[in-house]
C-alpha cells in the first residue's frame, strides 16, 4: 500500500514544464519560417500569371525542314494566351518574360515569376527531333525523366544556356548535357507537383478538344521549371520537325487554337483554385 501511495505521489511538475518549453520552443521556430508568399484572399487566389515564350533573339529554338522558328510561333501563342487572359479576367495581373524578338536568359525568365510572386507560370515551346512522323502536343512538370525522349527534350530545352555567360556559375556547375546534371533538380519543385499536375492535366484535356493529338503530361527536369517557386509547367505545343505540324504551328488559326486551348485550361484551372 505504501508503494501505491508513493506512485501517486510523483511530481509532475518538472514534466509539464518540459511539455510548456517544447511547446514554446516549437512556437518560436514556427514563427521564424517566411511567411509563405502565395497566401491570397479566399476569394481570387490566382491573381498573377506569368506567361513564357521560349527562346528568342539569337537563339531561335527548333526550326522546321521550310524554316519556321519556334521563337516566332511560341512568342504568337503567349501573347494570344495573354490577351485572352486579360480580355476575361482584368484582375489578373499578365507578366510575360519577354513581348518581342529579344533573348531572356533561363535563370532571368524564373526570376521574373519569383519577383512577381505568381501564382502560375507557363513556359511555351514547340517540339523537334530527328524523326518526321512524331506529333502531338505534350505538358511538362517538374520531375525526373521517364523516359529517353523526355531526357531529349529536356537537354535540348535546357542547352539554351550555352548561350549564356558564366553559364557554369550562375548554375552551379549544371551541365545540361549530362544525366547527372538531372539529379540535381529532382527535389526541387515537389511543393507544387500537384498543382502543376493539375493544370498540365487541364492543358491537355482542350488541346484534346481543339482536335490536336495529346501525348499527355510527363515529367522531366527543365531549368526553367526548376527555380519557379509556383506551379509551373512547360508545354510543347507541337513537333515542328514534322511538316504538317510545323505548316499548322506556322499558320494563324493554329496558333489561336493552341492559344485558345491553354486560355480555357488556364479559366478552370483559376476557377478551381479560387472555389
Amino acid at each position: 500500500m505504501r508503494e501505491k501511495s508513493q506512485l501517486k505521489c510523483v511530481n509532475v511538475w518538472p514534466l509539464l514544464g518540459l511539455v510548456i518549453f517544447l511547446f514554446s520552443f516549437q512556437a518560436n521556430q514556427s514563427s521564424e519560417r517566411p511567411i509563405p508568399t502565395h497566401t491570397a484572399p479566399s476569394e481570387e487566389n490566382l491573381r498573377t500569371v506569368v506567361i513564357d515564350a521560349g527562346h528568342g533573339g539569337k537563339d531561335p529554338g527548333a526550326i522546321g525542314k521550310n524554316g519556321t522558328r519556334e521563337k516566332n510561333v511560341v512568342l504568337a501563342i503567349a501573347l494570344g494566351v495573354g490577351q485572352m487572359i486579360k480580355d476575361h479576367y482584368p484582375n489578373v495581373k499578365v507578366i510575360y518574360t519577354r513581348k518581342s524578338d529579344v533573348f531572356v536568359e533561363l535563370h532571368e525568365r524564373s526570376a521574373i515569376s519569383n519577383r512577381n510572386k505568381a501564382d502560375l507560370f507557363i513556359s511555351i515551346h514547340a517540339n523537334a527531333l530527328t524523326r518526321r512522323d512524331y506529333y502531338g502536343t505534350e505538358t511538362y512538370v517538374m520531375g525526373l525523366h521517364k523516359s529517353e525522349q523526355n531526357l531529349a527534350v529536356a537537354r535540348r530545352e535546357n542547352a539554351v544556356i550555352l548561350q549564356e555567360a558564366n553559364y557554369q556559375k550562375k548554375y552551379n556547375g549544371f551541365d545540361p548535357s549530362s544525366p547527372l546534371g538531372a539529379i540535381m533538380l529532382e527535389n526541387y519543385q515537389n511543393a507544387y507537383l500537384s498543382s502543376s499536375l493539375n493544370f498540365a492535366s487541364k492543358v491537355e484535356r482542350y488541346f484534346k478538344r481543339a482536335d490536336r493529338i495529346s501525348r499527355g503530361v510527363k515529367q522531366a527536369g527543365f531549368l526553367v521549371l526548376w527555380e519557379t517557386a509556383t506551379p509551373s509547367v512547360l508545354i510543347e505545343t507541337g513537333y515542328l520537325s514534322n511538316p504538317t505540324e510545323e505548316a499548322f504551328l506556322a499558320s494563324e488559326d493554329g496558333q489561336d487554337k493552341l492559344s485558345k486551348a491553354i486560355f480555357q485550361a488556364f479559366e478552370q484551372y483559376k476557377n478551381d483554385m479560387d472555389n
